[in-house]
């Protein structure tokens, strides 16, 4: 069921005049137009029709992009099903590396540079720390996902790491699990990977990767730069461990629900009126609880914006024994240690038709007609994006009507 708001609809009605009055990116400005015109006639689609009572449907096509709210739930549930093979039947642990509040305007302006830092950075420290015979002694593999929001929708640059609780031995030859419910020492973990990513961003101003402007434009002399290091070195990094996952099927969860996350969702938007928008949000502050903020729908824009990938920007990163390379041989050589055989959650594999995969994820049939609910839903015809919409943020009701005329007038 839709939605009563969705980011579309603010988009639709606010982002033209925004665009009008602020700098964007072509990035921002791509976003933008793909959520607005995500399943409209301006994508194109198809029509259906029951082979029972003769009912018709439009549907119209998504933009898949992977900042849009409405495009994520397929592409997750493909991507966890391939997740299966990669779990070992160990516990789980999730560890968060967050950049300080002085760094994120500095992000802001450098994501490409900064978030591949902060990635490489996280990814170092943690199969430092492992092999370090003091600690665990194991080469270890992980997935790692970026958000860069909070629940406010303000900057916020962080990373989850989901880490099997153990790893083979540095000769290949034992699985070395880690304590119950321990895996390394966040402290340690915090300075390390303080002092790896300060080293790195050094090396970046002194390579000119880094660029400044606006209120930062006083980083562009060494000096000042240096001075931000030295405050940064002086302080405190922040690194989290959670409880380990209790299985398989937890970390699964966890996955689902991190790693295919939008800014916001649009079960959290909760009105818009008068130029203002309403959403929920936890306040982890106060025990997680729900709460409402409303903004104006500029600055609601604006923040939204703030967390647009550069193009091409990989989020989701595999390290270690679950990098890309040697992760089927490596997870072989772990299981045959473990003596355990490769995890099956489900029985059924997902279909692979995106009917039968819509139904399977949704519990909804796209083939049973709605109308009689006994016929079933055929395709009568495809059609093309309205070019005379591709331009323009279109709306619902108009872009159905276009869209069937052609065949209502048949």
């Amino acid at each position: 069921m839709r939605p009563a708001l969705e980011l579309a609809d603010i988009f639709r009605q606010h982002g033209a005049s925004y665009r009008l009055r602020q700098p964007l990116s072509p990035e921002q400005r791509r976003v933008m137009r793909a959520v607005e015109q995500c399943r409209t006639a301006a994508l194109g689609g198809h029509v259906d029709q029951c082979d029972a009572c003769g009912f018709r449907r439009v549907s119209y096509n998504s933009c898949r992009n992977r900042h849009c709210p409405k495009c994520q739930s397929l592409t997750k549930a493909r991507w966890l099903e391939a997740r299966l093979a990669d779990l070992l039947p160990v516990e789980y642990f999730h560890v968060v590396f967050t950049l300080p509040e002085q760094l994120a305007p500095l992000a802001l302006q450098n994501k490409r540079v900064v978030y591949n830092l902060l990635f490489a950075s996280a990814a170092e420290t943690l199969r430092t720390i492992a092999a370090d015979p003091k600690h665990l002694g194991a080469e270890i593999g992980f997935l790692a996902v970026l958000h860069t929001w909070g629940q406010t929708l303000r900057h916020h640059p962080h990373l989850h790491c989901v880490v099997p609780g153990g790893g083979l031995s540095l000769d290949g030859q034992r699985w070395i699990a880690c304590r119950q419910g321990f895996f390394l020492p966040v402290t340690v973990l915090a300075r390390l990977f303080r002092r790896l990513f300060l080293q790195a961003l050094a090396r970046a101003y002194e390579k000119d990767k880094l660029t400044f402007h606006g209120h930062l434009i006083y980083l562009a002399k060494p000096l000042a730069f240096r001075r931000l290091l030295k405050s940064l070195r002086a302080r405190e990094w922040w690194v989290y461990a959670k409880p380990p996952f209790g299985g398989p099927e937890q970390v699964l969860a966890y996955l689902g629900r991190y790693t295919h996350r939008v800014a916001i969702s649009n079960h959290r938007l909760l009105s818009l009126k008068d130029g203002r928008v309403t959403f929920s949000w936890k306040d982890y502050a106060r025990g997680h609880q729900q709460s409402a903020m409303t903004l104006s729908t500029d600055e609601f824009i604006r923040r939204f914006l703030l967390h647009v990938l550069p193009r091409g920007f990989q989020r989701l990163r595999q390290f270690g024994l679950l990098a890309n390379r040697h992760r089927r041989l490596q997870l072989a050589r772990c299981r045959h240690l473990l003596g355990a055989a490769a995890l099956t959650v489900t029985d059924q594999p997902l279909p692979r038709d995106y009917q039968a995969l819509y139904e399977t994820v949704t519990g909804q049939s796209l083939q049973q007609c709605p109308a009689c609910l006994t016929g079933t839903m055929k395709l009568i015809e495809p059609f093309a994006p309205l070019a005379c919409l591709l331009n323009y943020p279109p709306h619902p009701q108009l872009t159905l009507a276009a869209a069937a005329q052609p065949f209502d007038s048949s």
